[in-house]
């Protein structure tokens, strides 16, 4: 099957967030996540409902790509069977892909496309990181919102110290978080501030 559930698409951005912010990128965005964060910024706060859903084929999709690097995000890419193969396509136009997730669902993902975790399971208990995830991974990105994210992960960081960790100001509270976020980086030197510069530039 070479259709997947697309909430929306966008090319000739800037990826915002982690260890590629600033670069040239296409966004995929796929539809459509059960987890349920209650400050999801598209729209997945209470399911969806409502939301674009429209199936589109993988030709169609790679056909409107113009960046070197395509980031496949949501809504939750992980729940759709149809992910690998999409990632498979899209790597053979020589481009490379980034993946966003919650890490709460798994399956086996082509070796080169980059694994942006960002663990919701403090916000909704239903939905761990799964234990391969935690394993995949290439960066971890916690959004914070009180500061206590940090200590709930503190098992599973400590076990990753080779992988870049980035602590990201949840938006809508940002002049707390921000000033939250900066005295963290006091304390845990060797995490990285996460911008959403895409926010702060007006741009998709």
């Amino acid at each position: 099957m070479n259709e997947i559930a697309i909430h929306e698409t966008f090319q000739n951005t800037i990826q915002g967030e982690g260890f590629w912010a600033g670069t040239p990128v296409d966004f995929i965005r796929l539809a459509g996540c059960p987890v349920q964060c209650h400050y999801c910024d598209t729209g997945y706060a209470n399911g969806g409902e409502g939301l674009p859903r429209n199936l589109r084929s993988f030709e169609a999709l790679i056909a409107e790509l113009r960046s070197p690097k395509v980031v496949i995000s949501g809504g939750e890419p992980f729940i759709y069977p149809q992910l690998p193969d999409l990632v498979k396509c899209i790597e053979a136009t020589n481009r490379t892909v980034s993946i966003e997730t919650s890490g709460s669902f798994w399956q086996p993902i082509s070796s080169s496309a980059w694994i942006t975790l960002s663990p919701k399971e403090h916000l909704n208990s239903h939905y761990p990181v799964v234990a391969q995830m935690w394993e995949r991974a290439s960066e971890i990105k916690l959004v914070i919102e009180t500061g206590s994210e940090l200590k709930y992960y503190d098992q599973y960081l400590s076990l990753k110290p080779q992988i870049p960790i980035f602590l990201q100001p949840e938006w809508t509270q940002r002049d707390y978080t921000l000033p939250l976020v900066l005295n963290l980086l006091q304390q845990y030197p060797k995490y990285r501030l996460s911008l959403q510069l895409h926010k702060y530039l007006g741009v998709d």
